[in-house]
């Protein structure tokens, strides 16, 4: 019994075992929580099953994208997609604009009667209901063969015991051990978001993607990194560049810069490939890039570099790299 307890603590250290688990474990809970002690009936997939303030933040939304962008397209089909929740919500907002301009929200509903007719609650829509109980029938079905599947993989697991440490438990190993910047000591402010990541050779899916919200829950964007070029054949696939992406909810654009190896930055054919995904940057131990949005910024330090060995040019592909990535408020 204490050799079994001991294999299924060294399994729960794999980071892919404990996530099978964890989210079977959820699963099952989910199954209790949702159809036993608070059932729920599931009526479709589009914004009117929200809350009602919930639908009144979203047709503001809406509308100050709408005065922003001056597209009627997107603006009717964010109203289309509150389906008949969308007259009962603008009569609500209009009553109550909130922070928003009144004469935005005027506005946009100007447009909704100009393209739809007059703004008036419409009745529930009960034609859906064969629809839900598909939908639910088929949640049901893949939660079972989830649960199946990750069952089955837990006990070929703890029949062949413990596996080697994969490239995905390194990466995050050296994550941890990668010590943050202190930016206050520097004179800083403290940024909204601080975050290691890793990349090491043998992690072909690397894609890493982090939320940027305030402490007081509010969503502000998303920042991530992935692998943006390859060199050579063979397996495992080897990086030669790493592309950092910057997503501001108050911009149009998607800001974007490219870290190449040095043997990469040098070719130009490569350079010719990436350069329309954004500013290329030889990357180097401790040298930093900055991405800036309408609203946000964002610092990139290389905290740590090591070059692969091989066949391959001298200084061509990564075989681990550990970026610090902090975001800020843009002034």
């Amino acid at each position: 019994m204490e050799a079994v307890i001991a294999i299924i603590k060294n399994l729960l250290k794999n980071p892919r075992v404990a996530l099978i688990l964890g989210v079977i474990l959820g699963l099952m809970l989910g199954l209790i929580i949702a159809w036993g002690l608070w059932p729920i009936e599931v009526t479709n997939t589009t914004p009117d099953v929200l809350r009602a303030d919930l639908q009144d933040d979203y047709l503001r939304m809406a509308a100050e994208a709408y005065a922003r962008t001056n597209n009627p397209n997107d603006a009717v089909r964010r109203w289309d997609d509150l389906g008949n929740a969308a007259g009962a919500t603008y009569l609500r907002v209009q009553a109550n604009p909130g922070t928003t301009d009144p004469a935005v929200i005027q506005n946009y509903g100007a447009l909704i009667q100009n393209a739809k007719g007059s703004i008036t609650p419409a009745p529930a829509d009960s034609g859906r209901d064969g629809l839900t109980s598909a939908v639910v029938y088929a949640s049901i079905a893949v939660i079972v063969i989830l649960l199946g599947a990750g069952g089955l993989y837990l006990y070929r697991l703890l029949r062949r015991g413990p596996r080697s440490t994969t490239a995905v438990m390194q990466a995050a190993q050296a994550s941890r051990d990668a010590e943050k910047t202190n930016f206050e000591e520097m004179g800083l402010a403290p940024p909204i978001t601080q975050t290691m990541t890793t990349y090491v050779l043998g992690d072909d899916l690397y894609d890493e993607s982090f939320s940027i919200d305030t402490g007081g829950g509010e969503f502000l964007g998303e920042y991530g990194v992935g692998v943006s070029e390859t060199i050579g054949v063979g397996e495992p696939k080897k990086v030669a560049a790493l592309e950092i992406w910057l997503f501001d909810k108050n911009d149009i654009k998607t800001a974007t810069k490219v870290l190449m190896s040095e043997h990469a930055y040098n070719d130009p054919n490569i350079r010719a490939r990436l350069e329309p995904k954004g500013d290329l940057n030889v990357v180097r131990p401790g040298e930093q890039v900055l991405l800036e949005t309408e609203t946000l910024q964002l610092l990139a330090t290389a905290v740590d570099l090591e070059y692969g060995m091989g066949a391959l040019p001298q200084n061509s592909y990564f075989e681990r790299i550990t970026l610090e990535l902090a975001i800020w408020p843009r002034s």
